[in-house]
Formats: structure tokens, sequence, C-alpha cells
């Protein structure tokens, strides 16, 4: 009996000893996990949880250096490690408060979150009946270690999360099908100009709202926002202010970035001026939050598309353009020449994530010689009854419209009435004429849902965008 009862303590204690085990095992964030991308030559920040007041150490291979922190109360810990260039060597990372947590395949490259509405979700594979123009080609060879995405499972919450669910994917046939297909032409081409591993953060919800991407603190001054209370408070899971913030954003922040992109508007069409105040709270707010300096934000301006209602898009384009003089070290990718009047979403995602990688390579990563920027409005004058319209940012071969004829200006006089006008350009100039306009003192280009630009840079195939010069 004696041995039996010896036999059952032991048993007893032994699991006692494995549940200690258990216990003391540290828990870490979805986005720390195999195959993760770490933001080269910085000082990322490594987090999670552990027993109360429990020691614990990270060790990296690439330095074989260890670094340790303490928990709190509740077990939360978090700390910094170095990181050396970029490479494509493998490396772990080994998390330890007792047990050992070790994360392998980790590289060492450039991250960037990617974040938006439908258009940055839109994945390589195509929506119903919306293929990705170039997609299937792009996935037959997409095998490549050195491109990585976490995709964040869509959560809307009136209160921050801690964590969220996803799992770093390496690009291959299996998995890039999965990925953000804006996000990821934007990385390739870095991969490829850079020559580093890329890693993709991707956070966004089709039909989302500014607002609901934004903190409490960011829509403070913005009355027309109202913050939920409670997750009984949310009125559109994907448009109410703050809650994918707090569901897919607040669990990534601190995670190292080079910066973001974002492709996002369509839904609030009906607020353009708004949209200028709140896309500069939200990148600055952002920022605050990560801690890491005014990193780059890229973003695509809302392509030509067929809405059917009494609001003219032009105007939330408008605003898009103006973030680009409120906002520091931000850049906007146009995409006037989408050709996809009746899809929302237009197939051409290579040209919306390549012209944003084209912003972060010339402004981010130096290669400022490359022609990245579409034309600008520098100028406006009448001569006479001709209005002159020069352009900034031609490149030094200036516009073109590969000889087609240019339909989409109107020109207008004092009575504010606008007229199609006829129109030649010449190196980065526009003169424009209408019969019915004696004296010029406005132009418009575009200024509509669906006229899809004529003119184009040179260098670089860059679209001007819509514009006027008036503010009637």
């Amino acid at each position: 009996m004696k041995v039996i009862e010896n036999l059952c303590l032991c048993v007893l204690l032994l699991a006692a000893g494995s549940g200690l085990q258990a216990q003391a095992e540290v828990r870490l964030p979805a986005v720390f996990s195999d195959n993760m991308v770490l933001q080269q030559a910085s000082s990322p920040a490594i987090w999670g949880w552990a027993k109360p007041r429990a020691s614990v150490r990270v060790t990296t291979s690439w330095n074989n250096k260890s670094y340790s922190a303490k928990s709190d109360a509740a077990g939360y810990w978090k700390l910094q490690v170095q990181t050396p260039a970029a490479s494509y060597t493998p490396y772990t990372l080994t998390v330890s408060d007792g047990k050992a947590v070790v994360l392998k395949n980790v590289l060492i490259g450039e991250v960037w979150i990617c974040s938006g509405q439908s258009n940055m979700e839109m994945p390589m594979k195509g929506l119903s009946n919306q293929p990705i123009e170039g997609g299937p080609e792009a996935i037959v060879h997409s095998n490549n270690p050195g491109i990585r995405c976490f995709t964040v499972q869509k959560v809307s919450s009136a209160t921050p999360q801690d964590d969220c669910a996803g799992t770093w994917e390496v690009a291959g046939v299996q998995t890039t099908p999965d990925f953000t297909a804006a996000g990821y032409f934007f990385g390739r081409l870095l991969n490829r100009a850079l020559e580093v591993p890329v890693g993709l953060i991707h956070t966004s919800w089709g039909g989302s709202r500014i607002e609901a991407w934004m903190t409490p603190n960011a829509l403070k001054d913005i009355p027309e926002k109202p913050v939920p209370a409670s997750d009984a408070d949310i009125k559109i899971q994907n448009g109410t202010p703050t809650v994918l913030y707090n569901g897919m954003l607040h669990p990534l922040v601190g995670f190292g970035i080079r910066g973001a992109i974002w492709y996002q508007g369509e839904s609030n069409r009906n607020e353009p001026e708004l949209y200028v105040k709140m896309f500069d709270k939200m990148v600055r707010e952002w920022r605050d939050l990560w801690g890491v300096g005014e990193f780059p934000f890229y973003y695509c301006q809302i392509a030509p598309y067929r809405y059917g209602d009494s609001l003219n898009s032009a105007y939330l384009r408008e605003a898009q353009a103006k973030g680009m003089t409120t906002t520091p070290n931000t850049g906007m990718a146009v995409l006037m020449d989408a050709e996809s009047l009746d899809c929302i979403h237009p197939p051409g995602k290579k040209e919306a994530g390549e012209r944003m990688a084209l912003w972060a390579l010339a402004k981010t990563y130096g290669m400022e010689k490359m022609h990245y920027r579409s034309p600008e409005v520098r100028s406006f004058n009448a001569e006479g009854r001709v209005a002159v319209v020069t352009f900034d940012y031609a490149g030094p071969t200036g516009l073109t419209s590969y000889d087609r004829e240019i339909s989409h200006f109107a020109i207008a006089g004092k009575d504010r009435r606008f007229h199609a006008a006829k129109a030649a350009l010449t190196g980065n100039t526009v003169y424009l004429f209408s019969p019915h306009v004696t004296e010029p003192v406005a132009v418009r280009y575009c200024f509509d849902d669906t006229s899809a630009t004529e003119i184009f840079t040179v260098e670089g195939n860059l679209p001007l965008p819509s514009f006027r010069t008036d503010d009637w």
C-alpha cells in the first residue's frame, strides 16, 4: 500500500511540475512566429506574456546575444533587440522564462504595414468575377523566400486588443494567391530593387472607413466621429470609429517597420474636406504610437469608377492629393488610368503596388534619379482667350498623350460655367481654348467620377491626376 501511495505522490508531483512548466512557457503575439521578417539595422521591440514577475530572456542567433526583461504583475514584458543588415540567412530567435520558445526561419529585411479597404485586401487570386491583371503568371513565378506576408484576421472591437490572429507565410505558388495583391507587387519590386527580404504585414477590411483605423486620441477633435463606448455601440463593423484600429492595428503597434502603405478612400467619398483632416491625424498618430520617427507613408489615390450617385469622387481624389502637403513624408500613387469604370476593384494592382514602391525606392531608399512621381499643376494663367497650365514633376522628357486626342479639359470664365476645351500639349505645358470662353479664369481636368487621364510622363509612364484650379 505504501508503495502505491508513493507512486501516486510521484505522479502528482510530476503532473504539478508539468503544469508549472506549462505555466512558465512564455506566450508571444501571433506576429512573432516562424518565418517572420524583422526590420534590418534597427532596435525592434519584442514582447509577450509570462508568469507575473518572471525573468524573460531573448536570444538572437545572428549575434548570439541575450536580452532580458522582467514581466509585470499581469505577466506582460517587453524589450528591444539589435538587428544586423538585411540577409537571406535564416536565423532563430529564442524566448524563455524557463521553458524555451524557438522561432525559426527568421529573416532580417525591410518590413512594411499594408492597410486600407478592399483594394488593399483584394488577394492575388482575385475576387469573384474580378481577376488581377497578370495575377496567374505572377503567382506561378512567386516562389521566393525573400517575400513574406502576415495577414491579420478581421476583428472589430471597441477596446484595444493585445493580440490578433494570423501567420507569416513565405511567398510561393501555394501561398501567394492569398497575399494582398497591391502589397505583393509593392514588396516584389522592393525585393528586386534592393535585393533584400521584404516582410508585409497586411491588415485591411473591405469597405472600411478611415475613421475605423484611427485612435480615440486622433478623433478627439472630430465630433462628427463619436467613439463607441462598448462593442454593443458598434453600428458598422468595418466603419465605426476606432474599431479596426483596436482589433487589427493595435496588436501590431511597436513591431519594427520601415513604413506603411495605404489604399483606402472610396468609403469616405461623402466627406472630402473632413478626409484631409482625418488622414493627417491618423498618420501622425500611427507615427506617435510606433515611436520610431516620421516613418514614410505612401498611398493610392482612388481610381475613376461609375459610382452612380450624386457625389463626385473627384473631390475625394483632390482631398487625397492634399495629403502630400498637409502630412510630411507621404507620397501618392495616381491611378487615373485604371480603366475599370464598372468595377470598383481595378485589376491593375501591379501598377498600384509598384507606383507606391517607386515612391519608397526614391524617397525612402535614396534612388531619386528615377522618375517616381505623377505630374502636378505648377501654374495657371490666361494669355488672351487661351488658358495655359504648366506642370511640375513632368520629368526631363516631359509629358505625352501618346498621340491621342485630349478631351477631358474644361475651362470657365467669370460666369463659372465650364465648357469643353481643345488642348495642345508640349513639354510640360498644355494650352486650352474654347470658343465659348473669352477670358479663362479656371481649368478642370477629369474632374468627375469616370474620366480617365490621357496624359502621362514620358519617363515612368505616370498618369496626370484629376485637378481643378478653382475652389468653387
